[in-house]
């Protein structure tokens, strides 16, 4: 998977995650009908599906901030999947695929498998997970697996799903799975992180995240969620280098901004509150922490 830096045009999708690419053989020649997937279990909506025109290209519109999967994946060829942090105001560099020719048999990886019938599946399996129909969506997604195994990024979704359903323990088994064949899937030890405190074993998310933390590829994602702990903790002042340092990496992103918003106003800085609250605003207007936040800044202006 290979990555180069293109631009956006128009203030208007610079408000919009939009991302483009190519899928095409190992011979350069564009491979048409392919289908693209992007998925972020903590997104809404979590999941995309797009095919590649004549020319091999594709383009997801609408994606909010956050690191996404990519899978192309096309009859006779071996998917391919890869991760980009998609960011909603500045540019986002293309996801460009080069996908080799199956082992074995013509069909290759997704041998027997037709590849327009399984967008439709996975289509409806999002739609059910964004329609909160948890159980009905980790059906859905078992049932693609069984047909595709090498779809895996699915199982993060089946974990999102075990987590919303409160099923803490069945989700760490699917993250530790992941794990297993994914060693440095960030997502999953994200997931893990954040499944550990939803289920209130603070010292093991902040075991989890820190150790994550300290590694050289570490985003954004890790920095936040490690703030969340500590912040579930009572160490405010901890939690505000967390959520700082996941500003740094991504200045753009409104959710740890609204964190420090809050994190100012509990030590009764309303001041430094504002100034959080308005960059939220002001950086990731269509994020819903930018609702929160105009909620709050009307509330402290009244006050």
């Amino acid at each position: 998977m290979a990555l180069c830096v293109i631009g956006l045009a128009g203030s208007a999708l610079a408000q919009i995650g939009r991302v483009g690419g190519s899928v095409k053989d190992s011979k350069g020649k564009p491979i048409a009908g392919a289908t693209v997937t992007a998925q972020n279990p903590n997104a809404s909506p979590s999941s995309f599906t797009t095919k590649t025109d004549k020319n091999g290209d594709f383009s997801i519109m609408g994606m909010s901030n956050g690191v996404w999967t990519f899978t192309a994946a096309a009859d006779g060829f071996a998917p391919s999947s890869g991760k980009l942090n998609v960011a909603t105001i500045s540019s986002n560099p293309p996801v460009d695929f080069t996908l080799k020719p199956g082992e074995g048999a013509a069909g290759g990886t997704f041998a027997g498998v037709n590849t327009k019938e399984l967008q439709g599946e996975l289509s409806a399996a999002d739609a059910l997970f964004n329609q909160k129909q948890y159980q009905q969506a980790i059906d859905a997604y078992q049932a693609i697996l069984k047909k595709a195994p090498t779809l895996t990024v699915l199982n993060l979704q089946i974990g999102a799903a075990y987590r919303n359903m409160k099923e803490y323990d069945k989700a760490l088994a699917v993250y530790n799975d992941v794990l297993k064949t994914d060693p440095n899937n960030e997502q999953a030890v994200v997931a893990i992180g954040m499944t550990d405190l939803e289920k209130g074993d603070l010292a093991a998310a902040e075991e989890t995240l820190t150790k994550a933390a300290q590694s050289l590829s570490a985003t954004r994602e890790v920095f936040y969620s490690l703030g969340e702990v500590k912040f579930a903790k009572g160490e405010t002042d901890e939690a505000a280098k967390w959520y700082q340092k996941a500003s740094d990496t991504d200045p753009n992103w409104g959710k740890p901004l609204f964190k420090l918003g809050l994190v100012a106003l509990n030590k009764g800085d309303k001041a430094g509150a504002l100034k959080y609250l308005q960059k939220v605003v002001d950086v990731d207007p269509n994020s819903p922490e930018a609702a929160q936040a105009k909620a709050v800044i009307a509330q402290l202006q009244q006050g």
